[in-house]
């Protein structure tokens, strides 16, 4: 039976590779498994049709026959640990990299989030100006001790793995902000994730998505 996830039938991200399906789309296109994706409205995402696959209302949800997933990271963990390409063969390598999975998604994302959120929605209001610096800081803290582990090297450990994957899905959320080329070595490390060939392929899949709803001319 092949895998389906889920995934935004009109992306808020407009199509940049920000929504979290493309972090599902990478892990499957690195271990070479193919799959199909559902697409939903907003309205379809809060009916009860797919709140019984994530109880949430939220994508992406993964389904392979009488598996039932919701949560990218869960996602990608089951992926990796599921077919080779993802995780090192040796154990302790091994949860190494799952480490930094949750690293990734419990230290690093939330601040850059609430940093994001703040830019999206706050803009009007009084407080933003001042609140936004302290915001940045929070960012710029962990993203110079992110910089400092990686130093010279191409990954967090010794080869491409899971938690290189999530940690770059969540770093892309700065492009445009300018506090991720205040460390050339996380911007270039970001820049060879994007190279990857898998990520080039889930990265256009998930734009044409947006491109096909967008009106012509």
């Amino acid at each position: 039976m092949t895998i389906t996830i889920t995934a935004f039938e009109r992306s808020p991200d407009r199509g940049r590779g920000l929504a979290r399906d493309m972090r599902v789309r990478w892990a499957l296109e690195e271990v070479e498994q193919r799959y199909d994706v559902r697409l939903l409205s907003l309205p379809a995402m809060k009916e009860p049709a797919h709140r019984a696959l994530h109880p949430f209302g939220q994508i992406p949800t993964y389904q392979d026959g009488d598996l039932v997933l919701f949560e990218s990271g869960a996602i990608v963990l089951h992926i990796a640990e599921s077919h080779p390409g993802l995780l090192p063969a040796d154990a302790n390598a091994r949860a190494g990299a799952i480490a930094w999975m949750f690293a990734a998604l419990a230290t690093v994302e939330p601040p850059i989030v609430e940093r994001s959120m703040a830019v999206l929605l706050e803009r009007d209001k009084p407080w933003y100006e001042a609140r936004l610096p302290g915001l940045e800081d929070r960012v710029r803290v962990r993203l110079g001790e992110l910089s400092q582990r990686l130093g010279e090297a191409d990954w967090l450990d010794d080869g491409f793995s899971a938690g290189d994957l999530m940690m770059v899905t969540v770093l892309r959320r700065l492009h445009g902000s300018g506090l991720l080329e205040e460390c050339p070595n996380l911007s270039a490390y970001v820049a060879r994730g994007e190279a990857r060939p898998a990520y080039q392929r889930a990265f256009a899949d998930q734009l044409a998505v947006f491109t096909a709803i967008q009106p012509p001319g």
